[in-house]
């Protein structure tokens, strides 16, 4: 199994988020963008690790099983606690693994999660919403199902942060994949599908205390 390639910002915290990235981003991208740099600025006791899953994790197992092995399960045994978050598809993917490897992570950051395609969208509307849908076994293979199918009932005090731009082009099944939990977990700001508003949606994830030293 190959191994994962990862940017990391390490000084030994009791905590790790491990960020995936979104469709056509690269881990370096987090850097450049400033979220390595937040982390330090605020002092927080926090290890960050942007991981690079190829262009094809949203289509295939592998690259989260290789997540699973060669990252979060290690991590599992060095931390207190080992968050999961991501931008975009990369929020979709932490959302999916959560879904599909319970135990995986503690807590979710998703910044502006790919809420999935059009198709599952409106699969799930047709059947009267996501309490009232049940899903067929042709679409529990699909992971985008399956991220719905356990946001039915997200496990009850599992901590997640949902964060998304208003005039986002997936703003409405944003805010649906956003209601699924209480308001204080959900953060919706003015702006579109783009890095100044993940930049601010993340600033103001960190500044909700869950990271302090």
């Amino acid at each position: 199994m190959t191994a994962l390639r990862a940017v990391r910002h390490e000084t030994g915290a009791a905590d790790l988020m491990v960020l995936l990235p979104g469709a056509q981003m690269q881990p370096e991208h987090y850097a450049e963008a400033g979220f390595f740099d937040a982390v330090a600025r605020r002092g927080l006791a926090l290890d960050v690790v942007a991981v690079d899953l190829g262009h094809e994790a949203a289509s295939a197992g592998a690259p989260l099983a290789a997540l699973q092995t060669q990252l979060l399960a290690p991590a599992r045994l060095r931390y207190r606690r080992v968050w999961l978050g991501g931008i975009s598809l990369g929020g979709l993917m932490a959302l999916a693994h959560a879904a599909d490897t319970p135990g995986a992570a503690d807590g979710l950051c998703l910044l502006a999660p790919y809420p999935g395609s059009r198709l599952t969208l409106n699969a799930i509307e047709r059947a009267g919403g996501v309490d009232a849908w049940q899903p067929t076994a042709e679409q529990i293979a699909d992971p985008e199902f399956r991220s719905w199918r356990w946001l039915k009932r997200p496990p009850a005090g599992f901590p997640v942060f949902v964060g998304y731009g208003t005039e986002d082009r997936f703003a409405d099944g944003m805010q649906r994949l956003a209601e699924r939990f209480p308001p204080a977990a959900r953060c919706a700001l003015p702006g579109a599908h783009d890095w100044p508003v993940w930049q601010r949606l993340w600033a103001h994830f960190l500044d909700l205390g869950e990271f302090r030293a």
